[in-house]
C-alpha cells in the first residue's frame, strides 16, 4: 500500500514507517519538524520506499495532493507534551484541531481510509478505572491551559465520528496511554525518557507534584503493531480504542525503578506543579486504559514490561550517546 503518515517523523510515527516499509508498503511521511526530528528518520531517507515531504497539515493545496496519492491515512502528527501544550496553548489548539480537520475533509474527497490518534487525557480528571472507551471525561475549567489538548482531540474524536456517520469516510479512532521506548525525547514533559536521561547523568529525578499519581507505560513496538492490525480490520472502522499497558505504577515508583535499573547515584527531587508548569496545574491522579475492546478485535497483549522497556530505552540512550 501507499501510505500517508502525518506527524511520521515523529516518536510513534517514525517507528511506524519502519515496521510498514519492512513488510513491503510505500510510506510518505508529512511533517513540519516542530516536534518530530530528523534523526528519527535519517536512516530511511535513501530508502526508496520512503518519502519525506517537510510541510504543515494546515497547507490545504499540499495536504489535497498527499491524500489523492495515498492508500490509507495514520493520522499521528499533533501538538503533544503537557510542557508544549502549557506554553503554547493557541499554537497546539490550531495545529490538532484545524489540522485534523484539514486531514479528515481530504480524506472524505477522495474516500481514504483515515486512522486518527487519539490520547488518553480524553478522560480528563476521571479516576476511576480501567477506564472503557464510552467512560465520561472529567475536565477542569476552560480557563485552565492545561485541558486544552484534551479538549481539542476530543473535537478531532468527534469529528472522525461525524465524518464517519454522516459522509461514510471510513474512520478509526485510537487513545494512546503513555507510549514510551527508543527515540523518544523528554523534552515537551515525556516523563519515561526524561527520568533516564537524569539517572545516567547522575542528576535529581524531577518529580511533579506528590509522585504518588500513576500511569501504565507501553512499549512503541506495541502500539505501532496494534495501529496496523486495526487499519486492516473491517470491523474497526467507525469504532475508538484505547491501546495501552495495565501494568499501573506510581510515577514516584517509576523513579525508584530507574535509579535501580541504572544503579544511579540521583536522588528523587519533588518538584510543585505550579513550578514545573504553572499556577492552578491538574494532573491526572490515575490512567489506567480497559483494552478488553482492542483484545476482542485483534486479540492485543502487550510483549514488553516495564523492565523491558526500561532497558530498551537506556540501551538507545547510550548507543545514541556513543555515536558520532
Amino acid at each position: 500500500m501507499k501510505v500517508l503518515i502525518t506527524g511520521g517523523s515523529g516518536f510513534i510515527g517514525s517507528h511506524l514507517s519502519d515496521t510498514l516499509i519492512s513488510s513491503g508498503n510505500t510510506v510518505c511521511v508529512l511533517d513540519d519538524l516542530s516536534t518530530g526530528r530528523l534523526q528519527n528518520i535519517s536512516h530511511l531517507q535513501n530508502n526508496p520506499n520512503f518519502q519525506l515531504v517537510v510541510g504543515t497539515i494546515l497547507n490545504e493545496t499540499l495536504v489535497d495532493k498527499l491524500v489523492e496519492r495515498c492508500d490509507v491515512i495514520f493520522h499521528l502528527a499533533a501538538a503533544v507534551g503537557v510542557d508544549l501544550i502549557v506554553k503554547k496553548p493557541l499554537e497546539s489548539l490550531t495545529t490538532n484541531i484545524k489540522g485534523s480537520e484539514m486531514v479528515l475533509e481530504m480524506a472524505q474527497r477522495y474516500n481514504k481510509k483515515i486512522l486518527i490518534t487519539s490520547t488518553s487525557e480524553i478522560y480528563g480528571k476521571n479516576v476511576n478505572g480501567p477506564l472503557k472507551e464510552g467512560d465520561d471525561r472529567i475536565l477542569g475549567s476552560p480557563l485552565k491551559t492545561r485541558w486544552s489538548y484534551s479538549t481539542a482531540k476530543a473535537v478531532d474524536e468527534m469529528l472522525a465520528y461525524v465524518y464517519w456517520k454522516e459522509k461514510q469516510v471510513p474512520t478509526i479512532i485510537v487513545r494512546l496511554f503513555n507510549t514510551v521506548g527508543p527515540r523518544q525525547t523528554g523534552y515537551y514533559g515525556m516523563v519515561m525518557p526524561r527520568f533516564i536521561e537524569q539517572a545516567l547523568h547522575n542528576k535529581p529525578i524531577t518529580v511533579y507534584g506528590t509522585g504518588k499519581q500513576t500511569r501504565c507505560f507501553t512499549h512503541v513496538t506495541d502500539v505501532v503493531n496494534a495501529l496496523i492490525k486495526l487499519s486492516n480490520e473491517p470491523k474497526a472502522l467507525g469504532e475508538v480504542f484505547n491501546i495501552g499497558s495495565q501494568e499501573e505504577i506510581s510515577i514516584e515508583q517509576l523513579a525508584r525503578e530507574v535509579i535501580k535499573f541504572t544503579k544511579s547515584k540521583s536522588k528523587i527531587e519533588f518538584v510543585p506543579y505550579e513550578t514545573a508548569y504553572e499556577e492552578g496545574f491538574e494532573d491526572m491522579q490515575r490512567r489506567v486504559p480497559d483494552t478488553t475492546k482492542l483484545n476482542k478485535l485483534i486479540g492485543f497483549k502487550t510483549t514488553y514490561g516495564l523492565t523491558e522497556i526500561i532497558n530498551d530505552i537506556v540501551l538507545y540512550l547510550k548507543t545514541k550517546k556513543n555515536t558520532p
